[in-house]
């Protein structure tokens, strides 16, 4: 049996922040694939089912976000899967919002859930990093994680899940190439674009070097955590706006 993990807060209040991502990915697999109603075991809310051939407990923590590893860990030893075989969903402040990328193993990059996991089973588990964007400045993030998606974000957002819904069966198949593909054909025009590089700055000009060829003007640019957290309601919230 695999493991799917979403990263999140448990309760109404934290329902629909950015950092709930990881529980909303879970819950569009499970409304689009059937599995079994949630139920409370190891320290989370679990449902099984299958993803083809692919026996799947789709798993969210309820410790909250930094003790997220004790229950990922109870699950593993008890069905007796390997870390390989877990797969985690969680927000990525390093990827513009609507970008979603595969990673397995490598480093928790500060984030407190994926430092628990750490903590708990070791590195080398999967992850499906789901772009948010990032604030601007690390003293915003906290604020900025704990906050509910803006309605501007509806569309991408509707599409991404919609997305890793369907390319779930991939996902449990180990082929993360297909399950991207679908990600990617359900976004559409929406996939966000990269960011730009920023200009390099110009080499200063040698000390000898005439006047005129001095450039004028700055060329360089400025500068956790209660349970009512369908995928439906998400979708609602946002319809009603």
């Amino acid at each position: 049996m695999q493991i799917f993990v979403g990263l999140g807060n448990p309760g109404a209040k934290y329902a629909r922040n950015r950092h709930n991502i990881g529980f909303m990915a879970l819950d569009a697999i499970a409304d689009a694939h059937g599995f079994g109603p949630w139920r409370a075991k190891f320290q989370a809310e679990i449902a099984e089912g299958r993803l083809g051939t692919e026996r799947v407990m789709l798993l969210k923590p309820q410790t909250f976000m930094n003790l997220s590893g004790q229950a990922v860990g109870e699950a593993m030893r008890y069905v007796k899967c390997a870390p390989e075989e877990i797969t985690v969903f969680h927000d990525e402040l390093d990827l513009v919002p609507g970008k979603c990328r595969v990673k397995k193993g490598g480093g928790h990059a500060g984030h407190n859930g994926l430092r628990s996991l750490h903590q708990h089973i070791g590195d080398s588990y999967a992850r499906v990093r789901l772009g948010i964007g990032h604030p601007g400045h690390k003293d915003r993030v906290s604020g900025y994680v704990l906050h509910d998606f803006a309605a501007a974000e509806r569309d991408w957002l509707e599409a991404l899940l919609a997305g890793i819904a369907k390319g779930a069966v991939k996902l449990a198949a180990g082929d993360a190439s297909g399950f991207m593909n679908a990600v990617a054909l359900e976004m559409g025009p929406l996939a966000p674009a990269e960011p730009k590089p920023k200009p390099k700055k110009p080499k200063p000009a040698a000390k000898d070097a005439p006047a005129a060829a001095e450039t004028s003007g700055d060329s360089a640019g400025a500068p956790a955590e209660e349970s009512a957290s369908p995928f439906a309601a998400l979708t609602g919230l946002f319809r009603r706006k």
